[in-house]
């Protein structure tokens, strides 16, 4: 006899390796999976990427649309719902509180302001700062929003993106000039990438603000997309500062990612 649909809730709803429940991993394996597919996917695309069957994917995203996590379009495709904004706001938030004890010991280190972002879509967003010491420092607001062509740390969370993926980004975003020295060309900026994996961080000279430079590295491991920065003068900020300043950037960047594996604060 076929089972019925509580037995098979039960079989969906039962602990998972790791001690987890199942139908949870799965929503969640979902979600994610729908926001590396750009927000937007069909069942049969989330049945082809994760394995699981259209009739338990139809199950988890009918649940999902009634929590409000999940939408269901006209086209009868499945987007990601308006619910995740408050989670996702919220996590950001947390996220910074998290990130501020290491951006200190980097402000301490090196004497610069110390920033952590995130890449939200197309674009990079601040969680965090510790502004430097100096009366002459940099100061980019908590929850501003820039495209990633002109930034560091743009550069450090798209390096190791897929080129087709960062040219796609960058049809949708264009490339505007912040400043005379910003890179406006793809295959340039594919280049600049490239440095980035070569020589392990990113650097924004003069790109997005005349006067600033800023050197960055991704967050290794992070649950999203992170890096840290620091960013200061250009008469600070030297050839001869950075190779001082990179194996500091590179440590706390380390450091960090323990700590939100552990999901503890410093």
């Amino acid at each position: 006899m076929p089972p019925s649909s509580a037995s098979t809730s039960a079989a969906e709803a039962k602990p998972a390796g790791a001690g987890g429940v199942q139908s949870l991993e799965r929503a969640f394996d979902l979600l994610e999976r729908m926001a590396d597919a750009g927000g937007e996917v069909g069942l049969s695309e989330l049945s082809g990427s994760s394995g699981l069957p259209l009739p338990t994917i139809h199950r988890l995203m009918r649940t999902l649309v009634a929590c409000g996590y999940v939408r269901q379009q006209p086209n009868r495709r499945y987007a990601l719902g308006p619910r995740l904004i408050r989670l996702g706001e919220s996590a950001s938030r947390l996220l910074g509180t998290w990130a501020r004890p290491f951006l200190a010991r980097l402000v301490e280190e090196t004497g610069e302001t110390a920033n952590m972002a995130l890449l939200d879509g197309d674009e990079i967003v601040y969680v965090a700062q510790v502004p430097s010491r100096h009366a002459v420092r940099m100061f980019t607001e908590v929850g501003r929003r820039v495209l990633p062509h002109s930034t560091g740390v743009g550069k450090a969370l798209l390096a190791n993106h897929p080129p087709e993926e960062v040219r796609a980004l960058l049809g949708r975003t264009g490339m505007p000039a912040a400043t005379d020295k910003t890179i406006t060309d793809p295959e340039r900026f594919l280049e600049a990438l490239a440095d980035v994996r070569r020589i392990g961080y990113a650097v924004d000279d003069n790109e997005q603000e005349i006067g600033v430079r800023c050197l960055a590295v991704p967050v290794p491991n992070s649950p999203t997309s992170a890096a840290i920065s620091i960013s200061g003068p250009t008469g600070r900020v030297t050839e001869d500062a950075t190779d001082k300043i990179v194996p500091v950037l590179q440590d706390v960047a380390a450091q960090l990612s323990v700590a939100l594996a552990n999901q503890t604060p410093a």
